[in-house]
C-alpha cells in the first residue's frame, strides 16, 4: 500500500520525538502536514492505542488509516517507502551502530531530558508555562495557567517512570555532562555521528538536544558554557534539507572503532547496564530494578518497553552476516556495549 503524501502527523515542539521526525522528514524531502492541538480529532483521524507524540496517520495493508507511533520503526518504514537521501547507511556494520546509537538517544538521553525538565524549579516553571501554549496557542491566559499546574503536577509525578529520582539524579547528570563533551569532540572531527552526512542516530541525538540544549534552562546553560559547538550543531541539524547527502560521505567501517570509541563507551557505561538490569528484573517478575551504574546505585520501576529495546538490538545483530558480526564485535569490544549482545 502506497503511503499518501503529504504525511500527516500530530505533534508539538516540546516533544523530542516530534522534533526527531520533523528533522528527518525535512532532510529526506518528504512532504508533511503537522497537526497541532485538536486538529486530528476534528479531521476524524484515528487515535493510537498508546497516546504518544508524534502520531502518524498511515495506511495499513488494506488501505485503512492507522495511528502509528514510535519513531525508530517509522523511520525504517519510510526508508523503504521513499527513495533517495536515506538516513540509514547501506553498510550493515554502520547500520547496526546507527541503530544502537539511535536507541541510546531515544531511551537514555531522554532520561536526562525528562529529569532536568521536571527536577529543577526554573526548568519546571519554563516547561509549565510554555508547553500548554504549543497545543493551545489561542487559549485564554486563565486557561493556560490552569494547564500549567495540571501539566507540571502530572509530569513531576511521572519522573519515577523514566528513572529520575534522588538516587539516580547524580548518574543522569554526570552522563549528560560527559555526553556534551564527547559529542563536542566528535563533531569537531566529523560533521555527523557516522561521517559527513546525517544518519537517523543524529536525528535521535538532535531531538533530545532540542530540549536539553535549547529549551530547558539548566541543561541549556550547561551546554552553552561547556559545549557551545553542540548548541550550534543542534541548530544546524534542525533543517538539513539542503545537505548534499553524498553517497560517499559515510565514515569507513574500519574507522568506527576509533572514531566512535568515546560515544560507544558512554553507551556501555550507562545504557547497557540499565538495559541488562531491566531485562533481568523482568525475567524475575520484579516490579523494580536495582543495579549499579557508573559505580553508583540505580533504582527505578521495570520498563517493559526497554526490555523490547534489548531484544530489538539483538535482532539487528542477528540480521548481520557472520563477517559483519565479527566486525561489530571488534568495534564494540572493550566499550561495554558488547554486553548487550546475548548469544
Amino acid at each position: 500500500m502506497t503511503t499518501p503524501q503529504p504525511l500527516k502527523l500530530k505533534g508539538v515542539p516540546g516533544s523530542p520525538y516530534t522534533r526527531k521526525m520533523l528533522a528527518y522528514l525535512r532532510f529526506r524531502h518528504i512532504p508533511y502536514e503537522l497537526l497541532l492541538g485538536d486538529q486530528s480529532a476534528a479531521m476524524g483521524l484515528p487515535e493510537p492505542k498508546v497516546s504518544l507524540l508524534p502520531t502518524f496517520y498511515l495506511p495499513d495493508d488494506q488501505g485503512n488509516l492507522q495511528a502509528s507511533v514510535d519513531s525508530t520503526p517509522l523511520i525504517r518504514r519510510f526508508e523503504k517507502e521513499f527513495s533517495g537521501r536515506h538516513a540509514i547507511p547501506d553498510n550493515p556494520v554502520l547500520g547496526f551502530l546507527n541503530y544502537l546509537i539511535e536507541d541510546f538517544a531515544d531511551e537514555w538521553l531522554t532520561k536526562a531530558m525528562f529529569h532536568y525538565r521536571w527536577h529543577y524549579p526554573a526548568d519546571i516553571d519554563m516547561a509549565g508555562t510554555i508547553l500548554p501554549h504549543w497545543s493551545n496557542i489561542q487559549s485564554r491566559r486563565a486557561e493556560l495557567r490552569k494547564l500549567k499546574g495540571f501539566i507540571s503536577e502530572r509530569q513531576i509525578s511521572r519522573l519515577y517512570v523514566v528513572g529520575s529520582n534522588e538516587v539516580t539524579a547524580p548518574v543522569i547528570e554526570a552522563s549528560y555532562r560527559r555526553f556534551l563533551l564527547l559529542l563536542d569532540k566528535l563533531i569537531e572531527k566529523q560533521k555527523f555521528v557516522l561521517g559527513a552526512r546525517p544518519a537517523s542516530a543524529d536525528f535521535g541525538i538532535y531531538a533530545q538536544l532540542t530540549q536539553l540544549a535549547k529549551f530547558d534552562p539548566t541543561p541549556a546553560a550547561m551546554c552553552v558554557a561547556e559545549a557551545p559547538r553542540v548548541y550550534a550543531w543542534t541548530d544546524i541539524v534542525d533543517d538539513l534539507s539542503g545537505d548534499p547527502a553524498a553517497a560517499d560521505a559515510w565514515m569507513a567501517p574500519e574507522d568506527a572503532a576509533a572514531g566512535l570509541a568515546d560515544l560507544l563507551s558512554e553507551i556501555g557505561r550507562t545504557y547497557a547496564p540499565a538495559l541488562l538490569a531491566n531485562a533481568q528484573a523482568m525475567r524475575n517478575g520484579q516490579e523494580q530494578m536495582e543495579t549499579t551504574i557508573d559505580g553508583q546505585p540505580w533504582v527505578q520501576p521495570v520498563f517493559p518497553y526497554q526490555a523490547k529495546c534489548l531484544q530489538w538490538i539483538n535482532a539487528e545483530y542477528r540480521n548481520l552476516q557472520s563477517d559483519e558480526r565479527t566486525e561489530v564485535d571488534r568495534i564494540l569490544s572493550g566499550t561495554g556495549c558488547e554486553t548487550l549482545i546475548i548469544n
